[in-house]
């Protein structure tokens, strides 16, 4: 079986998607059994929206029909209208048809409405939560005999992370600055715990000028850090020292930042939002917009300290179980296996 996998949004600024398809990519070919192919395009940049569109509907079928594969995995959650093989979709969710209202039109269709007419005629589907299966179900039109959830899993340098936290404590929040990911409440939180930094990691969107005016009037500016988007190490070692990691998101279909917390054997406070309780259990308590709820959280991981890094390294074993990509790749492949059948 020789599968063609859009591996494009691995170049760049890699976030969820990309080390999504990273760690696939490298699970499938560690596996032995499917013969795997990235697609990819070194000089084409995936974050402009017209380069994008170029890539799913012209460039990503021209390079598949040149692989000469017997299936393509559009791996990225959007798909060509036309395709030279039959194709596997992930999607991680529809958020562009659930919560994107203040994305451009364009984008919101491109993203939205036309992705979901793509995905009905997929062979299969994989999804990354029980939670963004009910959402694409609701979409309606799909087969839900078509669609299965397989957990992503997270990377092996995360599991092997050696934890030293700082003597100075600070919050760690992951993803992109942009509204779902709901950064403000939890900036506006510090307020009322006076020790804590807060430092963002990820790309921007215009919602960090949203979350430094909140910042600002909450008279918190000068401890809210915005890294932007980071190199792996960095990242790896801010895992490492954290005090606490923050998942305050109001929409996500899976949530790599509160399950790499979960492997590093960080204490996590998360949402109980979406697919956040699904995947971080109890760690997902806390109100999606209630700052005082937050820094409450906040002050009693700061108050037992120890306590807290105890309870996160009792569960950090049982996570990195789950979130092994090994057993992700296998699902997925069988998932290809019936795809073709």
């Amino acid at each position: 079986m020789r599968v063609g996998i859009d591996a494009q949004l691995v170049r760049g600024t890699a976030t969820g998607i990309g080390e999504y398809v990273a760690g696939l990519l490298a699970a499938l070919r560690a596996r032995g059994a499917v013969d795997v192919v990235p697609l990819q395009n070194g000089g084409l940049d995936p974050w402009r929206f017209d380069r994008r569109v170029l890539w799913d509907q012209v460039l990503l079928p021209a390079a598949a029909a040149r692989a000469r594969v017997d299936l393509l995995h559009c791996a990225s959650g959007t798909l060509p209208l036309l395709a030279p093989a039959p194709l596997v979709a992930t999607v991680h969710d529809v958020a562009f048809l659930r919560v994107q209202g203040h994305v451009r039109g364009y984008a919101r269709a491109y993203f939205g409405a036309f992705q979901l007419a793509r995905y009905r005629s997929a062979r299969r589907i994989v999804v990354d939560s029980r939670f963004s299966r009910d959402e694409l179900l609701a979409c309606g039109g799909i087969d839900p005999a078509r669609v299965e959830v397989v957990y992503p899993g997270v990377a092996a340098d995360v599991f092997a992370i050696e934890r030293r936290p700082d003597e100075a404590p600070f919050a760690l929040a992951v993803g992109t600055v942009e509204p779902r990911k709901n950064l403000a409440p939890a900036i506006a939180a510090l307020r009322d715990v006076p020790n804590l930094r807060l430092i963002s990691v990820g790309p921007f969107t215009p919602y960090r000028a949203e979350c430094e005016r909140v910042a600002r009037a909450a008279g918190v500016l000068e401890r809210v850090e915005f890294r932007g988007y980071v190199a792996r190490a960095e990242l790896l070692d801010l895992y490492a020292r954290a005090t606490i990691a923050l998942a305050p998101s109001r929409y996500e279909g899976f949530g790599y930042a509160a399950a790499q917390a979960l492997c590093a054997g960080v204490p996590l406070l998360a949402a109980n939002a979406a697919s956040l309780p699904e995947v971080a259990g109890a760690a997902a308590a806390l109100p999606v917009d209630d700052a005082s709820a937050w820094s409450e959280a906040m002050r009693a991981v700061l108050a037992a300290r120890s306590a807290a890094e105890t309870d996160a390294a009792a569960l950090r074993p049982a996570a990195i179980e789950r979130f092994a990509w090994g057993a992700a790749a296998e699902r997925v492949a069988a998932v290809y296996a019936r795809a073709l059948a």
